[in-house]
């Protein structure tokens, strides 16, 4: 095939204990999944009920990874970067109209991710009702480490999931916190867009997320899954 200039690199991450890497497709996000986020955030009737969840993306190539610390630029027209950890589901094998039941077959593995958000372009979008893209899906806006196989970590549900930034901790919460579990995000999201291989899941975040500056040192972990380091330069 011709192409008018060569094809972008295909974006993907390291797998543990593998010489393969996971080739990414699509990024998919969801919004508020943590109550005392959703609290945090002002969002009270989403925290104090589950709605049906709600869903965002970031591009592919917004993706940045890797096995030892990771470099993340500080992006430009913002005063308010945030970071978010987020357990990343990665699936292995696709489907529409997915059971809930059924879910659990399509998931390859999972990593430690961090969701970063420019807060306030995305509160600016949200005041005047305009997309939320250039606040969430920027260069780098999708942090991840090495992907465990789910043949070899199984299928978390519980487990602490926490971020330290210079070593204070900044987020500490509990997987089984979720209020949409990995099964319903993966059958409800089914519902919307036919999944694929290769796409990620980044499944939302619990309280205490905050700012970032240049010269933070981010260390991130969830039991279980693996951990990550990266620092904003």
């Amino acid at each position: 095939m011709d192409f008018v200039f060569p094809p972008h690199p295909v974006a993907s991450l390291p797998v543990v204990a593998s010489a393969q890497r996971f080739p990414v497709r699509r990024i998919f996000c969801v919004g508020r999944n943590y109550a005392d986020h959703a609290r945090e955030m002002g969002a009270l009737e989403q925290a104090e009920g589950r709605e049906p969840p709600f869903f965002f993306s970031k591009p592919g190539d917004a993706l940045v990874g890797g096995l030892g610390r990771i470099e993340v630029a500080y992006p430009p027209q913002t005063a308010n970067l945030h970071h978010e950890i987020e357990l990343v589901v990665a699936l292995g094998a696709g489907g529409a109209n997915v059971a809930v039941d059924a879910a659990k077959s399509l998931i390859f593995g999972y990593a430690v991710g961090l969701d970063l958000t420019r807060r306030d372009l995305q509160a600016r979008a949200k005041e005047k009702g305009h997309p939320w893209d250039m606040g969430k899906g920027f260069d780098q806006s999708a942090v991840a480490g090495a992907i465990a196989p789910a043949s070899q970590c199984g299928y978390p549900e519980n487990g602490r999931i926490w971020l330290t930034v210079n070593g204070e901790t900044r987020q500490d919460g509990d997987l089984n916190a979720m209020m949409w579990k990995v099964p319903e995000i993966i059958a409800n999201l089914s519902t919307l867009v036919r999944l694929e291989a290769g796409d990620l899941i980044y499944t939302g975040t619990p309280a205490g997320v905050g700012p970032l500056v240049r010269g933070d040192e981010l260390v991130a972990g969830i039991d279980g899954v693996g951990s990550l380091r990266a620092g904003i330069v």
